[in-house]
């Protein structure tokens, strides 16, 4: 009796194994869903945009794409780490996704764990811009003004502990200066909150800011990559002016809620890799300022881990928390 009971999970298994094969096999005969953890029109949006039609191209089904913003990513990152692994709820996500298990007390569900890279889409470096008005014309300047009235100059961003936040963080460590941090939801709110002058400079993803900086309406100070922007070339990197190694960037991610079979994963990098190289979104992005990647699981997954324990480090070092 004892080996006849032991036999049935080998026999589902055997009947299971090519029922999945199948499954695997038809995927996908239905249209994705894409949830993306930021508001329309930001660093996650317009690139997850931009890529879908090449995507739908390669998976011949639609990319149903939904924007669920809340909690620094965390609010769209919960909704596909409960899906079902089955390949037809994906995750678009920022940097902030690596490190927010850091900020927000009590998440029910642990990145690492729960999601699984796909590919890394874009790399999304950093514009630090103030009003055309503002007083300050460099960031030494700005530095300088920040310096004279320590921790009272109000500095913007996407999000608590988002790249957006990290950078200035950073930054104002090594520059031995204060101001007062204003977390906003999204990167296009905290580029309003400039224009209105609830605050005095932000370092902001490409989309909001690079429009705003070439019609005169915003100053660019800096550039948080290693090398200029060739939309904005007038524009210095914060190594230039006095920072040697600063970089720092925002990316977005592309991921699945883990236990996806890796032949879908492998599929659907194969589309994040081709929406990467669509000339329409290749050129769109450029003119933006934003990098295509378009990577492998392995290499995002390196590169997260990476990302992960950098981004981590700022964090801790400045005792951010979500409040």
């Amino acid at each position: 009796m004892t080996a006849r009971l032991g036999r049935r999970p080998l026999i589902a298994a055997a009947l299971a194994a090519p029922f999945a094969a199948r499954a695997q096999g038809d995927w996908p005969n239905r249209p994705i869903r894409v949830v993306i953890s930021w508001p329309p029109g930001g660093g996650a949006d317009i690139p997850m945009r931009l890529a879908a039609p090449a995507m739908q191209q390669v998976l011949g089904q639609a990319l149903v794409l939904e924007n669920r913003a809340g909690a620094s990513g965390s609010v769209g990152a919960g909704v596909v780490a409960q899906a079902t692994p089955d390949g037809y709820t994906a995750l678009a996500d920022t940097a902030g996704g690596a490190v927010n298990h850091l900020l927000i007390p009590g998440l029910p569900y642990d990145f690492a764990k729960a999601l699984t890279p796909v590919s890394q889409m874009v790399v999304s470096p950093l514009l630090c811009v103030v009003r055309a008005d503002h007083p300050a014309r460099t960031l030494p300047e700005l530095l300088e003004r920040l310096r004279k009235a320590p921790g009272r100059i109000p500095f913007a961003s996407s999000g608590v502990g988002t790249a957006t936040h990290l950078a200035p963080a950073l930054l104002l460590r090594r520059a031995g200066v204060t101001a007062n941090h204003v977390p906003y939801r999204g990167g296009a709110a905290s580029v309003a909150g400039i224009l209105a002058g609830d605050a005095e400079f932000v370092f902001s993803t490409l989309p909001q800011a690079a429009p705003l900086a070439q019609e005169g309406r915003l100053r660019g100070l800096a550039v948080s990559i290693a090398h200029r922007l060739p939309n904005l070339p007038e524009v210095p990197t914060v190594q230039e002016q006095g920072f040697p190694d600063f970089d720092v960037a925002d990316w977005l991610g592309f991921y699945v809620p883990a236990g996806t079979p890796a032949p879908i994963i492998d599929r659907l990098a194969e589309a994040a890799q081709a929406g990467m190289r669509d000339p329409n979104a290749v050129k769109r992005l450029g003119e933006l300022g934003m990098i295509p990647v378009g990577s492998s699981p392995a290499a995002f997954s390196t590169f997260w881990q990476d990302q992960r324990s950098r981004l981590g480090a700022i964090i801790q070092a400045e005792g951010i928390k979500v409040e």
